[in-house]
């Protein structure tokens, strides 16, 4: 309640009263939203509101930028842990191959795939509430994961844990975009990127230590993680008041044409990024045998380089641009790829293996540079359901490349990664589209930046 003994002006103008405002507004709760638009939330989801112009009146931890690095941290706990143990426990405990992999991966990203379900739910529910729920339900599946070895439970769980891996990642996105300024957000991102990297690093680095030490098992690991981050999305949701921003996001789904070049980056990202997420850290288990421990420490590398890295990205993003960042990412993802097809084409080493594995993971870093292109030129109500439109985008290659791939996979494990090569090209292309300045009327180098917004 100190948002609202703190918050300026009349109580009903700024959309926070509540019961105890008392005769301030008539001894109701009173939940009007900054420009007078009635909610429909239903009463149980009423909660106490803070204009986001006055969260500097707020203790700093409790400030939008602190739940968002809660939130930044909470999240890799569980979703670490579980793709740091998946391989292995999928190979050693329920026997997959590569067609039962791609399945698996298909599955998980079905969810992706229908991120547009945020929207209707954001007629019910605020959205940051939404945003926490989901990760708590991250958690809690990410707990019970080991405790279903069959292909049955283990693509059941994973269903239930990429709802709130997906949901939340649609509502983080689109708060970050709302909570932070155009100038600002290069950079915070970036530092976001390193706090989650800093607890993924935790996870991992307590993972390496005591796998072996304390002759720990999958089930113990999970409940662990994923009921860490349970814990802590708990915590979040009764913390911190309910931030308001300025502009009402829209309650529909919003396609423009203008965001074109937006919408092709992300479904080429979701096609590219999967060979990576499903196949490169299934290739260091198969083809090169790392156990449980090595994989982790892979893991572990990659996020002490993010970690240190990813504040630097932020500003380089800030000062270059993101048409250079991007193009920048795009080529380095192209050469790492073909690389990775080289490992079975020409017998390549472990050992570049790994250093590829790093680099491929240090490139897609970059890849917030894509969410502050946006920004730059949405129209601020739009975020939220653009958000939820761009993820269902990024995934709808997401969906079927798995289960395709995993079969292409058992016959030429070096022609999948030709072909997210191939990708990363194409990306390429499209990210040499983008303006140095990006605007609204100036969204790519075929817009003048002196145009109206074409719809």
């Amino acid at each position: 309640m100190r948002g609202l003994r703190r918050a300026r002006g009349p109580l009903c103008e700024a959309g926070v009263c509540a019961q105890a405002a008392g005769p301030a507004c008539g001894g109701a709760a009173c939940l009007g939203l900054a420009h007078g638009v009635e909610p429909s939330y239903p009463a149980v989801m009423k909660w106490t509101l803070h204009p986001l112009d006055h969260a500097a009146d707020l203790p700093r931890w409790r400030r939008p930028k602190a739940l968002l690095v809660v939130m930044a941290a909470a999240m890799p706990i569980a979703f670490a842990t579980w793709s740091a143990l998946l391989n292995n426990f999928v190979v050693e405990v329920a026997g997959f191959d590569g067609a039962d992999i791609g399945w698996l991966h298909t599955v998980r990203e079905i969810p992706g795939l229908l991120a547009v379900g945020v929207i209707p739910l954001l007629l019910v529910m605020r959205e940051q509430v939404l945003g926490i729920v989901c990760l708590g339900l991250l958690g809690v599946a990410t707990a019970l994961t080991a405790h279903f070895p069959t292909m049955g439970g283990i693509l059941t769980l994973t269903l239930l844990s990429s709802i709130g891996f997906h949901y939340f990642e649609t509502v983080n996105q689109s708060l970050q975009l709302q909570w932070l300024t155009k100038d600002e957000a290069p950079r915070v991102l970036g530092r976001l990127v390193a706090v989650g990297a800093a607890a993924a690093l935790g996870a991992y680095g307590l993972l390496v230590l005591t796998w072996k030490a304390f002759d720990l098992d999958f089930a113990t690991v999970y409940v662990i993680a994923g009921g860490t981050t349970a814990v802590i999305a708990a915590v979040a949701l009764f913390a911190y008041p309910q931030f308001e921003t300025p502009h009402p996001q829209h309650r529909r789904v919003v396609l423009r044409r203008r965001y074109w070049l937006y919408y092709a980056l992300q479904f080429m990202s979701g096609a590219r990024r999967q060979i990576f997420v499903v196949f490169a850290a299934f290739m260091m288990v198969e083809r090169f045998g790392f156990e449980v421990h090595e994989v982790t420490a892979l893991f572990l590398v990659n996020y002490v380089a993010n970690m240190l890295f990813a504040p630097m990205m932020g500003r380089a993003v800030a000062r270059f641009g993101e048409r250079a960042a991007l193009s920048f990412e795009y080529v380095g993802l192209t050469a790492v790829f073909l690389a990775y097809g080289g490992l079975y084409y020409f017998g390549w080493g472990v050992v570049l293996a790994a250093a590829l594995y790093v680099l491929d993971h240090m490139f897609f870093a970059l890849a917030f540079a894509l969410k502050t292109y946006f920004q730059k030129i949405a129209d601020p109500s739009d975020i939220a359901p653009t958000a939820a439109v761009a993820f269902t985008i990024n995934h709808i290659a997401a969906v079927v490349l798995p289960a395709t791939l995993g079969y292409l996979w058992l016959t030429s494990p070096g022609a999948v990664f030709a072909l997210a090569a191939g990708m990363a090209a194409v990306s390429l292309a499209l990210a040499l589209l983008i303006p140095r300045h990006p605007a609204p009327g100036h969204e790519t180098v075929f817009t003048g930046a002196a145009l109206s917004p074409a719809e």
